[in-house]
């Protein structure tokens, strides 16, 4: 049972200002329009190119039959939902490091809808396990953020069996509309049929799956002697002898799961992006950003 969460809303929200500020040259903010908005945009018209426009923007062959710079002007068809799917499963409740895995998806899940929301959009959260235990609707403006962030920092959703696929089912019936999904997750316990939600999903979400590792999910800790581990759903435990080979099988374990894991996304045309308690998921999400437009272009 989780008493209470140790979370830094205010920290991570000004790491991922500072972060886009940074890297103010990089245009990340046209970037998540173009990224996460592409289907929610109608190409409107030409006009010149200005210092301040994204030179991703310009139209070179439109530019060569004019005989200036111009780039491509876009109207807004609407608003985009971006729904936001965390993981308050029992697996969750582990960590090594400062923080607990779910106390560091709580503040992405933060500070990503921080960010969606000061970028005009809608923004919903589903927190489950094997069920919904909690939604909120999407939503606009500094208090649907704050509603958010109450039922985050609620430490009674946490903790129970885990099920993608119930979340999914969920947001496929409450949704008429393509929107944007965030699936974050360690995907440790999956159930058998979750590749087809997955499947099922891409039709009408543009996915993005978030895993969020320990270092102790990746490895077995060195020199500690017996290691006993426990299956987060239930009261099954085992009983490993800290030695080389059985540290080296289960890191090929668990590689083989997470490319495993990666295929899997790919195949139900989902993205993909992994993050670690041990460093902030501020780089990570800004690298996905980058790589996104790149192959959008």
């Amino acid at each position: 049972m989780v008493e209470k969460l140790r979370m830094d809303i205010p920290s991570v929200i000004r790491e991922l200002e500072v972060a886009l500020k940074v890297l103010t040259e990089a245009r990340i903010m046209s970037r998540y329009r173009r990224v996460f908005k592409g289907k929610g945009l109608e190409f409107e018209d030409f006009r010149d190119y200005t210092t301040s426009d994204d030179a991703s923007l310009i139209d070179w062959k439109a530019s060569k039959r004019s005989n200036k710079i111009v780039i491509r002007r876009f109207k807004e068809e609407r608003d985009m939902n971006i729904f936001i799917l965390l993981d308050v499963s029992s697996s969750m409740l582990f960590g090594s490091t400062e923080k607990l895995k779910y106390e560091y998806a709580a503040e992405m899940v933060a500070a990503l809808a921080n960010f969606v929301l000061q970028s005009g959009d809608r923004v919903s959260l589903v927190m489950f396990t094997d069920r919904v235990v909690r939604y909120v609707k999407p939503g606009k403006g500094i208090n649907h953020f704050y509603i958010m962030l109450k039922h985050l920092l609620n430490p009674r959703y946490y903790g129970g069996g885990f099920n993608i696929g119930s979340a999914l089912n969920f947001i496929m019936n409450t949704t008429g509309e393509k929107s944007i999904a965030f699936l974050i997750s360690d995907f440790i316990g999956m159930e058998e049929t979750w590749e087809r939600s997955i499947k099922l999903s891409a039709g009408k979400f543009d996915g993005i799956a978030v895993m969020v590792r320990d270092p102790r999910d990746e490895k077995l800790p060195p020199g500690t002697g017996q290691v006993v581990i426990a299956d987060p759903y239930s009261d099954k435990e085992m009983l490993v002898d800290d030695n080389r080979r059985d540290r080296e099988e289960y890191e090929r374990y668990v590689r083989s799961q997470e490319e495993q894991l990666r295929k899997s996304l790919m195949a139900g045309m989902w993205d993909y992006v992994e993050v670690s308690t041990k460093d902030s998921f501020v780089m990570p999400i800004i690298k996905f950003f980058k790589r996104r437009e790149l192959l959008l272009r």
